[in-house]
């Protein structure tokens, strides 16, 4: 059976974070480990660490995925967002360590300004000057496929693949995939011809959200499971699909009322059974 987690906020603590995530019968999570809007980094002292790994533990819970700030942007033109963002990252990936996560989710950025092939360069160089000199253990760096808006990177896998291949060059960083479906739809891309362009152990992370926005629109809006232009089915065959049943989806599904978070993460566990019959 898939591995089933949500998108928590950290903001209580991130012992809280944890419980919650048991509490919604998730079995992985995800979280952000500083504000995503804002330059200032997350400190942790080690009390508040200690007590989160015993919340882990308590309920189980890997992976522990984390996703990097909304403002990095490592390929930027601008030498001063560009320098900001070298710096943020590097802190990103200190905490994760700090926090024994197992993914760090990123956003490659934007190639505003340039040309695809020189943001791609420039995001190598820059994730390579983020890392330098960081032991970065099992932590492996994710890059995410996006729904294509504006001149973002990795909308397509030939993009996410270059962007592999750049950063490999530059730097020894472990460097995998976490497909978003609500992106994909958004991108106008089929799931499963984006999932068969990449070797399965790559891509161990999906990101579960149905979209407010039609296909092929190209502007990024989640929705409940089943409430979009995806569908309950689109979903049912996600989770039962063989070369997905060892993969973790986490859901960043919108909560509109009470009760929204628990409500997506049973929908995709029921989505996951087998079919009579099948």
């Amino acid at each position: 059976m898939p591995r089933i987690g949500h998108h928590l906020s950290i903001a209580e603590s991130l012992a809280a974070s944890a419980e919650k995530a048991g509490a919604l019968g998730c079995d992985a999570f995800q979280i952000f480990s500083s504000s995503p809007r804002m330059w200032r980094p997350s400190q942790f002292d080690a009390a508040a660490i200690r007590q989160f790994f015993q919340a882990r533990d308590k309920h189980g819970l890997a992976p522990l995925v984390i996703h990097d700030s909304y403002l990095i942007n490592l390929p930027a033109a601008d030498p001063v967002v560009r320098t900001r963002s070298i710096a943020a990252f590097r802190s990103e990936l200190e905490r994760a360590v700090a926090l024994r996560a197992d993914y760090v989710v990123l956003h490659p950025g934007s190639a505003r300004g340039q040309s695809i092939e020189e943001a791609i360069a420039m995001f190598a160089r820059s994730i390579a000057e983020a890392a330098r000199g960081l032991k970065l253990g099992a932590l492996r760096l994710l890059f995410e496929n996006t729904a294509g808006g504006g001149a973002i990177l990795r909308r397509t896998p030939e993009e996410l693949h270059a962007l592999r291949h750049a950063t490999q060059a530059a730097a020894d960083l472990a460097v995998g995939f976490c497909l978003d479906t609500a992106h994909c739809f958004q991108a106008g891309l089929d799931f499963f011809k984006v999932f068969r362009a990449f070797d399965p152990a790559d891509v161990p992370v999906i990101h579960a959200n149905d979209s407010r926005t039609a296909f092929g629109s190209r502007h990024d809006c989640h929705a409940q499971i089943g409430r979009g232009g995806l569908g309950r089915e689109a979903f049912a065959r996600l989770l039962r699909y063989p070369s997905l049943r060892s993969k973790t989806f986490i859901l960043e599904t919108p909560v509109d009322k009470p009760g929204d978070d628990r409500r997506n993460v049973r929908a995709l566990r029921l989505l996951a059974r087998p079919r009579k019959g099948v």
